[in-house]
């Protein structure tokens, strides 16, 4: 669900030395409750912060995305197919993904362990990932909504998560930006992922770009 693995560059991030509090942070990171049945239909990305290289240029380029969660013959797996467009161009991932207790997890090809936590938006989902790809962890915040409004605060909330994290703040798409037709033959999302994931030679030349963008991109 994740527009494709997004990632990061920690540049400028844990020098600028800013926190919330403890206590604060306990309550944003605890993770909530939510079921199956809440999980499913049509999700609207929002924005996210994560340090997965490259995960920052893809935040500036991409102008919108969506996922959508049905059920499938096993209660505890469900069908995730993902929209993005990207500079322009629309594409499609499909995959399974475990969910239980509040968790949805996926362990191969790579492992993600994704937990849900409280937002401002009564109809948005903020969701917290951490990935192990071979010797590689990362951690993801990702925000996720019903419709295309969401109010400042739930964008403030985010944004002290993302603080709690130590992550760099989130990058929101344009709520009015065209999204991607549903018609599009997806490919199998996992493979595509874990082929990003897996890229270590690339992710130097990653962190580069996304340390630009971030420079020069608002």
């Amino acid at each position: 669900m994740k527009c494709p693995a997004a990632a990061v560059v920690l540049l400028s991030l844990l020098s600028l030395g800013r926190s919330a509090p403890v206590s604060s942070c306990d309550t944003l990171l605890k993770p909530i409750t939510i079921t199956n049945e809440e999980m499913l239909g049509r999700w609207l990305y929002v924005g996210g912060s994560s340090d997965i290289p490259g995960s920052r240029s893809l935040g500036h380029l991409m102008t919108s995305a969506w996922l959508d969660l049905t059920t499938t013959s096993q209660s505890n797996v469900l069908h995730l197919v993902q929209n993005q467009r990207i500079y322009g161009q629309c594409s499609s991932l499909a995959y399974d993904v475990n969910f239980d207790n509040s968790t949805m997890l996926i362990e191969q090809p790579f492992y993600l362990k994704e937990v849900y936590l409280s937002t401002e938006c009564p109809d948005c989902l903020v969701a917290h990932e951490d990935v192990k790809s071979g010797k590689d962890y990362f951690t993801s915040l990702l925000m996720f909504s019903r419709s295309r409004s969401i109010s400042p605060a739930a964008q403030e909330m985010l944004k002290k998560q993302a603080d709690c994290l130590d992550m760099p703040p989130p990058i929101f798409v344009d709520s009015n930006n065209e999204m991607c037709p549903e018609n599009l033959t997806p490919s199998e999302g996992l493979s595509a992922l874990n082929s990003l994931l897996e890229a270590r030679m690339g992710h130097r030349v990653a962190r580069l770009l996304d340390a630009i963008f971030d420079m020069f991109v608002n």
